[in-house]
């Protein structure tokens, strides 16, 4: 039991950490452990709702499967919980804020469904989970909170950037679960390079939004020197 906690969670630990200490002025720990724990939480809804559409069998769909019954379902809950706890809130003050707070929640949904997985399935699973599930449910907290951040630092299209970050993440989302549903015998040859894109994408999204700030405090100093 211990060597499986303890399995789930260090890419968890690992994720955070090094998106956390990518930041140029660091977050409060006792906020990001509360979106942490609002993340893990939604497993458990989500899951009876997901449970409850396969009982139905409404679509044998992989594509209806992926994007509808999965993806949708988790980005969109993820969004809302940084709508509704994060996004007016105080902290939440520079463009890299709103990855760091996304990634949160996302590794926070993320720990509980690794360690679920690894307790029905065993501990061997651990190192294919940490370089797939839970790395794609980090950077879709980078792209989500990408744009969190843009719609909260910039006045213009506000509404899009709200509704962008939940939209791209679903997208992306619903492509990984395509991917693994589609190809059965090959998946691994087509996930890589999704991976790999995705990485850096998200990694440029990350020196994107900590430009921003560099950008923002040099016009602040300016401005001070006025």
């Amino acid at each position: 039991m211990i060597a499986i906690l303890s399995a789930g969670i260090a890419p968890i630990v690992a994720l955070m950490s090094f998106i956390y200490l990518k930041d140029r002025i660091t977050e409060p720990i006792p906020l990001i452990m509360k979106t942490f724990i609002f993340g893990a939480l939604l497993v458990f809804p989500i899951m009876f709702i997901q449970y409850a559409i396969a009982n139905e069998q409404i679509s044998n769909s992989i594509f209806i499967e992926s994007f509808f019954q999965i993806a949708l379902f988790e980005e969109f809950f993820k969004w809302f919980i940084f709508l509704f706890a994060i996004y007016h809130h105080p902290e939440f003050d520079n463009h890299y804020d709103g990855i760091v707070y996304a990634v949160s929640i996302s590794l926070g949904f993320a720990s509980v469904e690794n360690i679920l997985y690894l307790l029905t399935n065993g501990i061997e699973y651990a190192f294919w989970r940490a370089f797939f599930p839970v790395s794609s449910h980090a950077l879709f907290g980078v792209i989500m909170g990408f744009y969190f951040g843009r719609a909260k630092m910039n006045s213009g299209n506000k509404s899009l950037n709200i509704a962008v970050a939940f939209l791209f993440p679903f997208i992306l989302h619903g492509i990984y679960n395509y991917i693994l549903r589609s190809f059965t015998n090959s998946w691994f040859y087509v996930l890589i390079p999704f991976m790999i894109l995705l990485w850096m994408r998200a990694l440029h999204r990350m020196k994107t939004a900590n430009d921003s700030y560099i950008s923002s405090y040099d016009i602040h100093k300016e401005q001070k020197h006025l």
